[in-house]
C-alpha cells in the first residue's frame, strides 16, 4: 500500500490499484465514547473543546484520526473528513480543492439517493463534491456505483443541516433515541450529535459521466 500526502489532502492506493477515497474511514479510526450532558437547552460534552462544534454551534461525534493505518472500511465515512470536504468543497476522493469550476460543481450520487427526489427537485446529499477525474475513476472501480449512479453538475448548492443521533432529556444524562436529520433552524439541532454534514443542491443538470470534464 502507498500512502501519499499533498498539502492536507491524501490519496491512498492499495495493492492492485484500488483507490481509497479521502473520506473513507480506516479500521484504526473508531468512534470515541463521549457521554453527553445537558447544557443551554441542548446537549454538550462535559469536557467540550472548541473543535467539538462547528461554526453553526452543532455538536459533532468524536472519532479518532489515523488515515492509512489498518484496512479501509469503504462502508464507513470518517466524521471529520466528510465535514471538512463539505465545508471546504474538497473532492471526496482525492481531498483536493479542485471541484469548483466555471461550468459547475460535480456531485456523484447513488441511483437510490437520486431517485428519492429526481430532477428538477432539490437534491439532499451527504456525499461531498468530486473532481472530474475522480468522478470517472469512481464509477469504474466502486462496486456500489458501477451500475447505479447519477452525476449532476450543480450551479447552486448550500449546506442544509446534519444527520446524527437525536437525544432527549434524561437523568443522569441525555440519551440517544434515533437517527435524525436536523435542518438549520430546527430546534432539535441542539439535541442532535452530528455525524454527517448535508448539502442541498437546488440548480443542476444530470449529465453523462463522459461529460464530466
Amino acid at each position: 500500500m502507498a500512502y501519499m500526502t499533498t498539502n492536507q489532502a491524501s490519496v491512498n492506493i492499495l495493492g492492485g490499484g484500488a483507490v481509497v477515497p479521502y473520506i473513507t474511514a480506516w479500521s484504526s479510526e473508531q468512534a470515541l465514547p463521549s457521554p453527553v450532558v445537558h447544557r443551554n437547552r441542548g446537549i454538550a460534552y462535559a469536557d467540550e473543546s472548541p473543535v467539538d462544534r462547528d461554526q453553526d454551534s452543532v455538536l459533532w461525534a468524536r472519532m479518532s484520526a489515523s488515515p492509512g493505518v489498518g484496512r479501509p472500511q469503504f462502508k464507513r465515512i470518517h466524521v471529520l473528513r466528510q465535514r471538512r470536504s463539505m465545508r471546504k468543497l474538497l473532492c471526496q476522493v482525492c481531498g483536493e480543492p479542485k471541484v469548483v469550476r466555471p461550468d459547475g460543481t460535480l456531485f456523484l450520487l447513488s441511483q437510490d439517493e437520486y431517485d428519492f427526489a429526481p430532477w428538477p427537485e432539490p437534491v439532499l446529499t451527504s456525499n461531498p463534491p468530486v473532481c472530474p477525474p475522480c468522478a470517472r475513476l469512481s464509477v469504474g472501480v466502486c462496486p456500489h456505483l458501477r451500475r447505479h449512479f447519477v452525476v449532476i453538475r450543480a450551479r447552486a448548492f448550500a449546506l442544509a443541516g446534519v444527520r446524527g443521533n437525536l437525544h432527549v432529556p434524561a437523568l443522569p444524562h441525555p440519551v440517544p433515541v434515533r437517527a435524525y436529520t436536523a435542518y438549520y433552524g430546527d430546534p432539535a439541532l441542539r439535541w442532535t450529535k452530528a455525524s454527517q454534514l448535508l448539502m442541498r443542491v437546488t440548480d443542476y443538470d444530470v449529465i453523462d459521466i463522459d461529460a464530466a470534464t
